[in-house]
């Protein structure tokens, strides 16, 4: 298997948040916004990293298969748009119950509006 070019958009393990007091920590110390499908959480580190994500998805939403789906459309619209994002952003995606509903293109604008209202946007980097 070929290794991914420099500057790929890829989203590896080191660009995910697994531990569970790493989520806790994001959602009571950083900040919140509720729009549409999804609920941001964020906090920016001290040190300059690349920004990191971490998916919560309730069994509120669905069956696995619903929940499986959520997960990937949340992953799929970070991955996308992290050039655009700040180094040393953590976020954590809360998905809601209307997110069943709804296809890619929604859920990226929803998300991308919430960055917008977080001010959270900055100009990719050209590598």
């Amino acid at each position: 298997m070929p290794a991914e070019p420099k500057g790929s958009l890829g989203l590896p393990a080191s660009r995910r948040i697994k531990q569970s007091r790493e989520f806790a920590r994001i959602k009571s110390g950083g900040r919140r916004l509720t729009l549409g499908c999804l609920i941001l959480n964020w906090s920016l580190g001290p040190e300059p990293r690349p920004p990191r994500l971490g998916v919560i998805v309730s069994r509120k939403v669905g069956c696995a298969v619903v929940r499986n789906r959520a997960k990937r459309l949340l992953r799929e619209s970070f991955r996308l748009n992290q050039a655009r994002l700040p180094a040393s952003l953590r976020l954590v995606l809360v998905a809601r119950a209307s997110i069943a509903s709804k296809d890619f293109v929604q859920v990226e604008r929803d998300f991308m509006t919430a960055l917008r209202q977080a001010r959270l946007l900055t100009e990719p980097t050209q590598a």
